[in-house]
Parts: structure tokens; C-alpha cells; sequence
């Protein structure tokens, strides 16, 4: 599903500074976008509210997992790559700002054009407030206009506060969410997701860094995420084959393992005996 607006110059101010919208989209992508930047005083806003990729610029390379939020600014060269087997989809807002000789400094606006590039988890419902730009969009129901512009500027804010909140460095600053929530969704997480388990999806789940994820893993249980992988699938593979109708090949698809022969390697290094052994000691 593609939508796209390029042409409707909607502008909204923020502090009494007007900022023009020179395009508003949202697509799923198939294929790169190679290296490209913008121009003076033009900033795009990427948000990811599905799927998986890399972010590049000339400096770094980054993930791109869910509920990421990132913003170039000009002459920020950077290219896009989807994952073949879940590509992103993204949000994507293409602003003007020109900034008025002789107006008082806006500091929500000086916060923003003094950030060239940043990227992060969003903190601050910038998903919901998307999801409703574009409704509105799509719809273009009897004043949208003035709804749109209402949701830009709440965007633009919402922007802002993520880089405030995101004071000590990391790519990816904590959503601060209930302990006992961390806990269900980690263990849901590794009991039901054990074929396709990745440190960056539980990051994304989290609202987390991978790296805050794997400092959490080691509070709340002593492990690391690939600990916590191997423990979840070779539990999975313990009842995998009490089904005696089952063949080894069949439990190391399952797993999500690409070949039979890496799943037995795993499972006896888990389990000191062979998968087909474990089957027999088992009387299965």
C-alpha cells in the first residue's frame, strides 16, 4: 500500500514560524533507496511503524526495527535497505524551513534545525499522531486541512521532546514501561517466538536499545539474548519430538534452524546426546 500527497502545500506553523510540506507518504518498500540528501533548510521525518531494514549514512550504519524514528536534515547523506523477508514500511514527511530575519528565536524550532540527524525509539506517540495525519489525508473529510496542520506541529513537538529525553547518548532511549510489562512481553516473547527470536524485534517490543535489552536479559535472569535463545529453542525441541511423528528435519524446520544437521549440532551441544538419541532415551 502506497499513499502519497505532494502536492497539496499544506504549512504549518510552529511558535510563528511557518514550515511548508512539500510531500507527506507512506510506503513499504521492495527495493534500496541509494545515498541521497536534501537541500538548505529541508528536513525529512522517517518513521517506522513496521518491518525491518538499515539506515546508512556516511558515518554509520544503523537498524531499522519498529516504532524507529529518524530525521535528516540537510546534506545528510544516507540510503535505505529493506529486509527481503519482513521489508519496513515507513512514514515519511518532507519539510521546508525558512527561518524569518528579525522574528525572536522559537526554541522548539531551534532545537529542531540544530539537530541535523537523529535516530531513536519515539517516546512520544508519534505512531498514533501518524496514523491520523494520513486518515485524514486519505479521507479529506470537511476541514482536514486545519487537522492536518494540527498534526504536524503535534509531530514536530513530539520530535522535539525525543531529543530531550534522549540525554545520555543511546541510539535508542527507554519507553518507560511497568516491570511486569518488560516481563510478559519477554517471556511471550521467547515462548511463542522461539523460530524467529532477534535481539533487534525484542529491542523494538521494548521500546529499548539492543543494547539497554541485553543489560535488562542480564538483570532479569542472568542471561544474554542468545542464551535466552538456545534456552527457548531447545525447550521447544525437547516436546518437538516427544511427537513421535515428527521427523528430526521436520523440528529443526520448526525452530526455524536452515539445516537438520545445525539443529542436531545445537541440541547436543544443550543437551550432551543427539536429537535422535534424546528421542529413544526418552522411548519416543
Amino acid at each position: 500500500m502506497r499513499l502519497e500527497y505532494p502536492d497539496l502545500d499544506i504549512r504549518f506553523s510552529v511558535e510563528n514560524v511557518s514550515i511548508q510540506t512539500l510531500n507527506m507518504k507512506y510506503d513499504s518498500f521492495s527495493r534500496q533507496i541509494p545515498f541521497h540528501s536534501h537541500g538548505a533548510g529541508c528536513y525529512e521525518i522517517h518513521y517506522i511503524p513496521r518491518g525491518y531494514g538499515t539506515l546508512q549514512t556516511e558515518n554509520a550504519s544503523y537498524d531499522l526495527v519498529p516504532n524507529t524514528l529518524f530525521i535528516t536534515g540537510p546534506h545528510v547523506r544516507h540510503a535505505q535497505t529493506p529486509r527481503d523477508d519482513d521489508p519496513m514500511r515507513e512514514y515519511c514527511l518532507y519539510l521546508r524551513i525558512r527561518k524569518t530575519d528579525g522574528k525572536a528565536a522559537s526554541p522548539i524550532l531551534e532545537a529542531f534545525t540544530s539537530t541535523p540527524f537523529w535516530i531513536g525509539q519515539d517516546v512520544h506517540g508519534i505512531h498514533g499522531r501518524m496514523t491520523s495525519l494520513f486518515e485524514e489525508l486519505e479521507a479529506q473529510r470537511t476541514g482536514y486541512r486545519e487537522q492536518v496542520r494540527s498534526l504536524l506541529s503535534q509531530i514536530f513537538v513530539c520530535i522535539v521532546r525525543n531529543y530531550e529525553q534522549a540525554k545520555d547518548g543511546d541510539a535508542r532511549p527507554a519507553k518507560p514501561l511497568p516491570v511486569d510489562n518488560r516481563s510478559m512481553i519477554i517471556e511471550e516473547y521467547f515462548l511463542y517466538e522461539f523460530a524467529s527470536l532477534s535481539l533487534d524485534e525484542l529491542a523494538g517490543r521494548l521500546y529499548l536499545s539492543p543494547r539497554q535489552t541485553q543489560r535488562l536479559l542480564q538483570e532479569y535472569y542472568g542471561k544474554s539474548f542468545q542464551e535466552k535463545k538456545t534456552e527457548a529453542r531447545m525447550s521447544a525441541a525437547a516436546l518437538l519430538l516427544s511427537d513421535p511423528r515428527r521427523s528430526i528435519a521436520s523440528v529443526a524446520e520448526a525452530l526455524g534452524y536452515a539445516a537438520p544437521e545445525q539443529f542436531s549440532t545445537a541440541f547436543k551441544a544443550y543437551y550432551h546426546v543427539s536429537p535422535l538419541r534424546f528421542r529413544k532415551k526418552e522411548g519416543k
